[in-house]
């Protein structure tokens, strides 16, 4: 008995060594990149740090019981879509070069081109957020881009590693043709291990300013978050971003939980045009790394946007809210406030010259 026991451990290390050393699980950081990673005077007791203390889990909730009632809790019945989300499909490759536009992909993944420049966000175009098939599955029309549909692209920008943001089959598809890659410190050792060159990398940490082209630059801002896609989290960097362009200031926001940093950031380098902010897959019991809809409009305020664009929502089910919550809650909050929330679909093309542009409530069909 003790035999086959032994055996059977043996076995499922064995399994997840092999599992976690596949490709989708990237790199880790060694040589160099390690040293200047223990350098940064953000990366202390062997991980990256938050500006404030960060919790992974709130006061008052137990990491069992919420890990368990999301795998088998009982379910809001629209956690998922009862049918397929309105989508628009736009060929990128047949986009006017000189327009500037936003084009959401889904998820937390966008299309930006702007200034003559064009930059492709946390893009996961396969049918999964996560490393393995038939897990975390895109909704049915939430997945009319897939990453053959990507065009030439000057820059591909990852705000973290986390696999909901960073897809290993998009990043393999679009290899050849990506000019340059912007990440956060460490993340960069995913790239190489996928076989991106060093030298398409820009790999930095908050506070860096680098200049793009056409006298773009694209300053790494502080999130309040976490990273990781083995065991280990926090042997790599996340980041949120400022996009500043001689026509035009955008906030990339990435994924975070509120914190003093919004305001800091519209202080040093607002107002911005346009503020692209996480808004969905949260939880009273994650407040502290992802925004709940009320802090988006507080970071919105903080950061001092004329416009809002929220992602994070309406591809993948994460949390246990129905699907079309964040939308609902902040286009009401943001009515409050009088704030200017854009809500397009997946593909409708928006214009960033123009203010005028109405959208549609598509997600209460």
């Amino acid at each position: 008995m003790m035999y086959w026991i032994v055996t059977i451990v043996v076995v499922l290390i064995i399994s997840y060594f092999i599992v976690i050393n596949g490709k989708a699980f990237g790199g880790v950081p060694k040589g160099k990149r390690l040293e200047r990673i223990k350098q940064s005077k953000l990366y202390r007791k062997n991980k990256f740090q938050n500006i404030s203390h960060t919790p992974s889990i709130a006061e008052g909730y137990n990491m069992t019981k919420v890990t368990l009632d999301f795998l088998f809790g009982k379910k809001d019945p629209l956690l998922k879509p009862l049918k397929e989300i309105p989508s628009v499909y736009t060929d990128l490759r047949k986009l006017d070069k000189n327009q500037d536009v936003f084009i959401w992909l889904g998820h937390s993944s966008y299309y930006l081109q702007t200034d003559g420049a064009s930059f492709l966000i946390d893009p996961v175009l396969s049918l999964y957020g996560s490393p393995f098939k038939y897990f975390n599955k895109a909704f049915k029309g939430s997945d009319v881009f897939k990453p053959e549909d990507i065009p030439d692209l000057d820059y591909l920008v990852i705000t973290h590693d986390h696999f909901d943001h960073l897809d290993y089959p998009t990043a393999k598809s679009i290899r050849s043709r990506t000019e340059k890659v912007v990440v956060p410190l460490g993340v960069g050792a995913h790239f190489e291990r996928w076989g991106y060159p060093e030298n398409k990398l820009i790999e930095e940490e908050w506070g860096t300013e680098t200049k793009l082209k056409n006298n773009i630059k694209l300053i790494f801002t502080p999130a309040r978050h976490f990273s990781g896609r083995r065991v280990k989290q926090n042997d790599t960097l996340w980041t949120s971003y400022v996009l500043d362009t001689p026509t035009k200031k955008i906030f990339l926001g990435g994924d975070s939980g509120y914190d003093t940093h919004f305001k800091m950031i519209g202080e040093k380098y607002g107002p911005f045009d346009y503020a692209i902010l996480e808004n969905g897959q949260y939880g009273e019991a994650w407040r502290y790394i992802h925004t709940l809809p009320e802090d988006v409009i507080q970071a919105a305020i903080d950061v001092k946007a004329e416009h809002i664009i929220p992602v994070h929502a309406a591809k993948f089910a994460l949390a246990l809210h129905p699907w079309n919550e964040p939308l609902q809650k902040i286009t009401s909050l943001g009515k409050e406030k009088e704030l200017h929330i854009l809500t397009p679909m997946i593909g409708e093309v928006v214009v960033l010259n123009g203010s005028d542009q109405q959208f549609s409530t598509w997600w209460e069909d």
